[in-house]
């Protein structure tokens, strides 16, 4: 498979927010500083990283050994400097204490499922092409679409479509399904693209692309629990920040970026009582926002990589250690 199809998203304005933190002496581990990839893909993101900061040490993480594999061929150049673990990123604690290093510097999530997985047919995430319906990010371990559109029960099928899909007809579409799957179980993508546009009506049909992206994108959610582990993940990285230390994220969709910007102006937040005279420490704001709301791809990164237009980037600095 060719690598040279995968363009990162935001790359630049990544690099340049979390550049003053990886710029500085490491704090982190004694010996340069370190940035965590929580979401390694295909490995564009690290490359630049590892590139652009010659005294950086990277530990990226990938459920997906398939991503692994590739990724360590792309770094292998960078020898020691990357160290690649089969993890999800809420495991970053796990990670982060298995290889000693107490603080970061630097860390970057990309939400958006990878080139690889949405261009390898078998995997099942595309909606454009036929395909067994998937979806995993890690296919060695946990439920598959199909399994989820098979066995779940009808009420549980059109909360997730209203929740992670936002789909406003997900009554109508789980009913087909529910109807369907009694006839003969779902096994392949193309069966289920095409009874959501059936089912839908004409004027549902009219707007926001094709008519089956928000059931897809509500059954990977699903399949990964994405959200679940996002909500675990950004507080835990940014309890992993050294002071001076920057996260950025990269989200996708509403729900990841709501999320994000949740944990980001919690911790952004002055929480001290009303009417203090002087605001103690334990009180005052451990991040500073570096974004204003969140940063959009510019129309000419958007026109070199269509992947990128609903991308959404916020990021943070470390201000203040927390206060036992």
């Amino acid at each position: 498979m060719s690598q040279t199809r995968h363009v990162p998203v935001m790359l630049q304005r990544c690099l340049d927010l979390l550049a003053p933190a990886l710029q500085r002496p490491g704090r982190s581990a004694g010996t340069g500083p370190v940035v965590v990839d929580c979401t390694l893909g295909l490995g564009g993101h690290s490359e630049a990283l590892l590139t652009r900061f010659p005294e950086a040490r990277l530990i990226a993480l990938d459920r997906d050994t398939e991503a692994l594999r590739l990724s360590a061929e792309r770094l292998a150049p960078f020898g020691d400097r990357a160290t690649l673990v089969h993890a999800v990123y809420d495991e970053l604690p796990d990670v982060l204490d298995r290889l000693g290093v107490p603080r970061v510097d630097g860390v970057l999530f990309d939400l958006g499922v990878s080139s690889m997985q949405l261009d390898e047919a078998d995997r099942g995430f595309a909606y454009a092409q036929d395909a067994p319906l998937d979806m995993r990010m890690d296919q060695t371990t946990g439920v598959s679409a199909a399994e989820v559109l098979n066995t779940y029960a009808p009420g549980e099928l059109v909360r997730i479509l209203r929740a992670y899909g936002e789909e406003k007809q997900a009554r109508r579409i789980v009913s087909a399904i529910v109807r369907e799957r009694d006839r003969e179980p779902f096994a392949n993508s193309a069966r289920l693209v095409e009874l959501i546009r059936d089912a839908l009506p004409q004027a549902a049909k009219r707007t926001g692309g094709n008519p089956a992206k928000r059931t897809f994108q509500a059954l990977r959610i699903e399949v990964n629990g994405e959200l679940t582990v996002l909500e675990r993940a950004v507080p835990a990285a940014v309890a992993a920040l050294a002071v001076g230390g920057r996260i950025a994220v990269l989200s996708y969709h509403s729900l990841e970026d709501r999320l994000v910007k949740q944990v980001f102006a919690a911790g952004a937040a002055n929480t001290a009582p009303p009417g203090l005279p002087v605001v103690p420490e334990e009180y005052q704001p451990r991040l500073k926002l570096l974004t204003r709301g969140a940063e959009l791809p510019t129309e000419e990164e958007v026109a070199e990589n269509r992947r990128a237009a609903p991308a959404r980037l916020r990021a943070a600095e470390r201000s203040r250690e927390d206060v036992a």
